[in-house]
């Protein structure tokens, strides 16, 4: 049987001091949530924020005739819900679950008390604020000026880097609606990199191949998440 991950399998609460893991630990509850779990929908009061330990959860911009486009997607080196975090209490993205798993959430009461300490629970979320804002940001620009081979290339590689190995379960069609275009873009583009023998894509399961071809294929978007993303945990390894 595969081991259900603990809360240190999340690197935000990972490098929280013992002193803060004993007191927020045990106010943490451990939540299992199927691929395509809506979270949160826009406009929606938070009354808890969620650490991803195993599971991707993509955040979507979701316009009024339904259409939807993904702004960022959180793993175990963040948290979702940073509205919260600031002071918002409300969202006007959508939160759906990427790639299924255990997420471990934290009511508003326990984080607010904690981050109210101004210790280290409140510079790593601030710190993680600043890497979800760049990564919103870079992924308008990558919508604006660069093609949908480079867009689905990006995308995999952020999904990769925060799974565990080389396999993603999605359908084009789910892809298709996460970068907002339509899905024969998608179908054409993923087409293109199997004949190059760098993914492998069967119904809904895509395997890459190559890591390395998969990078040069994207755009300097991935590079830059990736540079913000590393700078991230390196502040949170332990000194």
């Amino acid at each position: 049987m595969t081991a259900v991950p603990v809360p240190c399998n999340n690197k935000l609460l990972a490098a929280l001091p013992e002193e803060v893991q004993r007191r927020l630990f045990p106010c943490l509850e451990q939540v299992f949530l199927p691929l395509g779990t809506v979270i949160y929908e826009p406009g929606d009061a938070l009354g808890q924020v969620y650490f991803p330990v195993d599971i991707i959860v993509s955040l979507l911009y979701v316009l009024e005739n339904g259409a939807a486009a993904e702004i960022a997607v959180v793993g175990n080196e963040g948290v979702v819900g940073i509205p919260l975090v600031l002071g918002g209490f409300s969202t006007t993205s959508r939160a759906v679950v990427q790639s299924e798993g255990y997420v471990y959430l934290l009511s508003e009461e326990h984080l607010k008390k904690e981050f109210d300490r101004h210790g280290k629970l409140h510079a790593l979320l601030l710190r993680y604020t600043q890497c979800l804002l760049t990564q919103v940001g870079q992924t308008a620009v990558c919508y604006r000026h660069h093609t949908i081979e480079q867009q689905l290339c990006r995308w995999l590689l952020l999904s990769l880097d925060r799974l565990s190995g080389n396999r993603l379960i999605m359908t084009q069609e789910l892809i298709a609606n996460m970068l907002g275009v339509r899905r024969e873009g998608v179908t054409e583009a993923a087409g293109r990199l199997q004949k190059r023998g760098i993914i492998q894509y069967r119904r809904g399961d895509i395997n890459v191949l190559d890591r390395q071809a998969l990078e040069q294929c994207s755009c300097e978007c991935y590079r830059v998440l990736r540079t913000e993303t590393d700078r991230l945990l390196q502040a949170l390894a332990p000194r």
